[in-house]
């Protein structure tokens, strides 16, 4: 398996090294690529090869950002490309999910208030998750992905597409408590945000939520 990490969160230890390492945990040794087009200051993680441009791959990752689709940035259109001609699956966290519908058709817009928080998600199957949440941007409008599910605060929680291999949610389920406790460890949040999270196994991770739904994992 060859894993693209669109890694928007390279410069941090804890939400971008841990993070990727969680996602990316769930695979049998995998080849993965760092692509990173929002810098060239990032942290050396000690696995996976840093690329310079988007490379073939069997599953692409799109994580989350300190950066903001609603002030979009020019790199953010060499990830929209991306986006709207790759025929890899793909999946996105957070910025991820709001880019991913920015790149087809969609509307993103900035929160008046950040949103964190830990929450139900309903799906339109009926199924239930709690997640953690914590995001400035807000997807208003899908474009060509379908709303599955929502959550409060949160009309547009997940995302799939109906012909391609393509499903994006708002929520962080590769933020477990070994992610959490790198962050605070390494100055990423303090210990207060910390408490704010309360984790426990009942938060959906990253396989449940997203590889599994679209085939990549059993």
């Amino acid at each position: 398996m060859h894993i693209l990490v669109v890694d928007l969160l390279a410069e941090r230890q804890g939400f971008g090294r841990a993070g990727v390492e969680e996602i990316t945990s769930y695979f049998d040794q995998p080849r993965i690529s760092l692509w990173s087009p929002h810098t060239s200051q990032r942290v050396d993680y000690g696995f996976g090869t840093v690329v310079d441009s988007p490379v073939e791959a069997d599953l692409i990752v799109i994580t989350g950002s300190n950066h903001n689709v609603s002030m979009w940035e020019p790199w953010m259109d060499e990830v929209a490309q991306l986006i709207r001609e790759t025929q890899s699956p793909m999946i996105g966290i957070c910025f991820g999910h709001q880019i991913i519908a920015a790149a087809l058709g969609g509307k993103v817009i900035r929160a008046e208030h950040p949103s964190s928080f830990v929450g139900d998600v309903q799906y339109t199957d009926g199924q239930t998750a709690r997640a953690l949440f914590t995001h400035q941007d807000h997807v208003i409008d899908a474009g060509e992905m379908e709303i599955i599910g929502s959550a409060e605060h949160c009309p547009i929680a997940v995302c799939r597409h109906a012909n391609r291999p393509i499903l994006s949610v708002q929520y962080h389920p590769e933020a477990v408590a070994r992610v959490l406790e790198q962050a605070l460890h390494f100055g990423e949040m303090s210990p207060y945000e910390r408490q704010q999270y309360q984790m426990d196994d009942s938060l959906i991770n990253t396989a449940d939520a997203l590889l599994r739904p679209i085939g990549i994992v059993d």
